[in-house]
């Protein structure tokens, strides 16, 4: 691997050809990348923070750039805590969390719904359970009062009928997971490793078994061990101040009592396999995957950072060894990766390779065992080290702008404050890591790569049998009473006047070849975000040769005329750049994200590979390979069956019918060079783009910038076209069975026609369907998940395309409710639209909710630069959603039913069911709708001709 600096601006004469354009830009020297220390500078959550007397630990960070505050509460529990017998009971206690409390019975999710909450969640880990929300903050005492009542007046509104029904959706959580090719290899990572005994030597999801033994008191019993105030951190990070927060707070969770602490058991880094140190399983998957892991300290260790540098060097960089060697230069591996997971006690290092079909698997292992042992021994080079440190670093600029959901500024406080006993940890490793050396890496690499490590491989076959793929008796169960709040600590607090959402002036300019320059200001992080949007798309993909818009955005970044592909994502790395390209139905983009200090450097690299990518003739064969198999992986995945015959059933007779996966195998084999240059030069062309632009950096300076980069850029030959969208294929109603043998799970996925166009106002009908299948208290999802315990989530929601507008529904259920739940889905969307529309408290719901939760919809720059693109597209004015509010507010409730009637006709749906056939089918039969039986091996051809 080169590590040399002016790698940048090697050229590569056989690549030199620019198939972009004729009128290619003068190459111009690459400016240099911003030192890392000044990236790691830029790194800052300030905070103060108090502890109450019953030891609840609180942290505040004042955050005034929009009117919400994140509510996050940590609890030091996990899975780890969990004895014998008792797997799963710290994941399933958090689904308990959610059913009320005594004093806010019923769901936890209603009450944050009304006040317009958004990113709000619970997750279960190894270390912690935690439970989060972003608030308006006139909300925010009502967000503390319903997690305070969680925290301390929880256990009289756990009852058999809550328990029973929480246990079910965990349980199909897991069949969930379990269900996805390769879903059991976490399993067989976690038991290789520990002992079962071991603190980590049991995944968090748990057994069935043990889950299916949990009583009533003993949940209780879990409670009153591990949640009380003196075992939780609570951080408020957003629009408040220390002095709101400590009154707020001390009113709130002050009178809780304090519990037993928790204490971290005994978790010691294992220095032996606790068995056989190679394994090989079955499972019907499209490519053989080989792992190694070892076990290795955690993140408050020495050699954490090492540990993290090292994982990314190895597979976590596009430039990684791995990737250079295994599918890069040997091209024995479609994919690879490598990572570092630090938990509290302990880590785990992984590296991994998805084997390229028709290789040996037992050869590739021992080459990614060779190149494994030359890191340990040699080291990595300070380019390496310096690359990956910036990527990083980069990253976590650009997660400042959160202030709270899965990944935000909240999420970095109470990690610190949980795990490590200081909020400000988050700055202790990023310093860790800039002070990285080979020498130090290298040393991390030696002391723990150099033990017993466990490898896995997995192997296409059917699929081993395992005990927690049996579905247990059905058991009848009560649906949980409602029960009346105790009333013991007040009302549920009221919400005050709810600040409108400030949404950035949206400024147009345009470049000297006509591309227009959309742009808006966000100043919170110097972080720049830019999308070339062309007008292209699924819609766009050559018909019989499905695949030629996906294989050319696959060889984007194999190199420029300047440029190989190695070289390439080495000089996006040493920017801490992120140049990515993608598609929808109707737009093909090409982002980037990049800290404002090295946008200039970083934009040459975007603009050369939107005008002169090189489509190596050498490198095709190879992301060819790679496609190929991705495409044979959606075939072994639920999901991927779907949406692979879904879309053309829909939305046949339509371009948008070859929205079908990653295309047609035998199309994308037949393709060559000269095919992707044909369709980068009809539709990847200045005419056809537009550019999104959000950044701390004002116009001027992006459209100067812009004019150097792409202003005299021109398209060659004739651009693509679409033509006008035609009407729909009108829809057969059947029900099209997909036989995947050995699913634990049956996906259900449904679709219809409602003769709505994506440009069309479809505000009234969206608003209605919030009641049906638009979030987690739709009737869809409450009827199969909450009130049956089938499914771990039911969704349904018009898809939205420029000249289309279907409705879809997705409901993953357990095997052998596949046609109870069937039925009961067709049944909830006949009834929402015939003699049970949507109530007066539903549409009051949806309304505030949709209102109210706008600041916290758009708190990040990618929030507003994805707004931009959908006004784009959808052909809205500029401020649709600075006042969209009023818009809201004048609805009806006649107007929105009528208006969901006038698009859903239950009867004209086509169902597509995923499953064991062999299971399914029968309960199929009696759903009154002709059943097609399609094996998943031949889902790939049909319906799509190749070349």
């Amino acid at each position: 691997m080169s590590t040399r600096h002016h790698a940048l601006v090697v050229a590569l004469s056989a690549l030199a050809v620019s198939s972009a354009s004729s009128h290619a830009a003068t190459v111009q020297p690459t400016p240099a990348a911003a030192p890392v220390a000044s990236l790691v500078r830029a790194v800052d959550i300030p905070f103060e923070q108090f502890t109450l007397p019953n030891g609840l630990r609180v942290v505040v960070h004042t955050d005034r750039k929009a009117p919400v505050v994140a509510v996050s509460v940590w609890y030091d529990v996990g899975s780890k805590h969990e004895p014998k017998g008792k797997t799963g009971f710290a994941h399933l206690f958090e689904h308990l969390m959610f059913n009320g409390s005594e004093n806010a019975p019923g769901d936890f999710f209603e009450p944050l719904k009304q006040v317009g909450a958004t990113d709000f969640n619970g997750t279960t880990y190894f270390d912690r359970t935690n439970y989060f929300e972003t608030v308006p903050t006139a909300a925010l005492d009502r967000a503390l009062f319903l997690e305070s009542d969680r925290m301390g007046y929880l256990t009289g509104a756990i009852t058999q009928g809550v328990l029973d029904e929480q246990r079910g959706v965990v349980q199909n959580e897991k069949r969930q997971g379990d269900n996805q090719p390769y879903g059991l290899v976490r399993y067989k990572l976690t038991e290789g490793l520990f002992p079962a005994d071991h603190p980590y030597g049991h995944t968090t999801i748990g057994s069935m078994a043990d889950l299916d033994a949990a009583s009533v008191q003993d949940v209780r019993n879990w409670f009153r061990n591990h949640y009380g105030p003196n075992n939780a951190v609570l951080v408020l990070a957003g629009d408040v101040d220390v002095p709101t927060a400590r009154r707020l707070v001390e009113k709130y969770f002050g009178a809780i009592p304090a519990g037993p602490k928790s204490v971290a058991p005994p978790a010691p880094v294992p220095t032996a396999l606790p068995g056989v140190a190679a394994e090989v399983m079955k499972d019907r998957v499209a490519a053989p995957l080989i792992l190694r892991t070892w076990a290795v300290p955690g993140l408050n260790d020495a050699d954490a950072a090492g540990l993290d540098v090292a994982a990314g060097i190895l597979g976590g960089l596009a430039s990684s060894r791995l990737d250079n060697a295994l599918v890069k230069r040997e091209k024995v591996a479609v994919q690879v990766g490598a990572g570092y997971s630090d938990f509290a006690q302990v880590g785990t290092f992984t590296v991994n390779a998805v084997v390229r079909p028709g290789i040996d698997p037992a050869a590739v292992s021992k080459r990614m065992d060779e190149i494994v042992a030359d890191f340990v021994k040699n080291g990595p080079t300070a380019d390496e080290v310096a690359r990956y440190v910036t990527q990083t670093v980069s990253g976590r600029i650009a997660g400042l702008e959160s202030v709270g959901g899965f990944g935000g500024k909240a999420v970095a406080l109470a990690e610190g404050a949980l795990y490590s006993g200081d909020p400000g940890f988050y700055k202790k490793r990023l310093a860790a890591l800039a002070a990285q050396t080979p020498a130090t890496v290298r040393a991390a690499a030696a002391r723990w790569l150099t033990k017993p490590g466990y490898r896995l491989s997995v192997l296409p076959g059917a699929r081993d049998a395992y005990q927690d793929a049996a579905v247990p008796p059905a058991v009848p169960v009560a649906a949980a009473p409602e029960q009346a709040p105790k009333g013991t600590r007040g009302p549920l607090p009221g919400v005050g006047q709810v600040a409108d959402l400030g949404f950035p002036a949206v400024e147009r300019a345009r470049l000297s070849n006509g591309i227009e320059l959309v742009y808006a200001r966000r100043a919170v992080v110097p972080v720049t975000r830019a999308v070339l949007s062309f007008d292209a798309g699924v819609a766009a993909d050559v018909p019989d040769w499905l695949g030629t818009q996906q294989l050319t955005l696959a060889m984007l970044d194999e190199g420029t005329r300047t440029l190989d592909s190695i070289a390439l994502a080495e000089a996006q790395e040493r920017l801490g750049a992120e140049i990515y390209a993608g598609g929808s139905y109707d737009r093909t983009i090409l982002g980037l994200r990049v800290p404002s200090a090295n946008l200039a450097a970083a934009s040459q690299l975007w603009a050369d590979m939107a005008r002169a990518p090189s489509f190596a003739e050498a490198e095709l064969p190879r992301v060819k390979t790679q496609l190929l198999t991705q495409i044979q992986q959606e075939l072994t995945s639920p999901d991927g069956l779907a949406q692979r015959v879904l879309p053309r059933l829909v939305n046949a007779g339509t371009p948008y019918a070859k929205a079908q996966g990653s295309g047609d195998p035998r199309a994308v084999q037949a393709l060559t060079r000269a095919d992707l240059v044909a369709f980068q030069q009809a539709w990847l062309r200045p005419e056809k783009a537009r550019l999104f632009v959000v950044s701390d950096r004002p116009l001027d300076e992006i459209r100067a910038l812009m004019e150097r980069r792409l202003g005299d850029w021109k398209g060659t030959g004739a651009a693509g076209t679409k033509g006008d969208a035609a009407q729909p294929t009108p829809l057969t109603p059947r029900i099209v069975l997909i036989d995947r043998p050995d699913s634990p799970q049956s996906l259900i996925a449904g679709g219809t026609q409602t003769g709505l166009k994506g440009t069309d106002d479809l505000l009234p009908v969206e608003v209605a369907n919030d009641a049906l299948g638009g979030g987690f208290l739709g009737r869809l999802n409450m009827n199969l998940r909450e009130e049956k315990h089938w499914s771990y989530g039911v969704g349904g929601n018009f898809s939205r395309y420029a000249g289309a507008a279907p409705y879809m529904v997705n409901a993953p259920v357990q095997a052998d409710k596949t046609g109870e739940a069937l039925a009961a889905l067709r049944t909830d969307i006949a009834q929402f639209v015939g003699t049970k529309p949507m109530t007066r408290p539903e549409f009051d719901r949806a309304i505030a909710g949709a209102t109210r939760s706008l600041s916290g919809n758009f708190e990040t720059s990618d929030d507003v630069l994805t707004a931009m693109q959908l006004n784009d597209l959808y052909r809205r004015p500029d401020d649709y959603y600075a006042t969209i509010t009023r818009r809201y507010r004048a609805l009806t409730l006649p107007q929105v039913t009528d208006a969901l009637r006038g698009a859903i006709r239950p009867d004209r749906f086509v169902w597509v069911v995923v499953g064991d056939a062999s299971k399914v089918k029968p309960q199929l039969d009696t759903a009154g709708l002709p059943v097609e039986v399609m094996p998943a091996a031949t889902v790939a051809g049909a319906g799509a001709n190749g070349k």
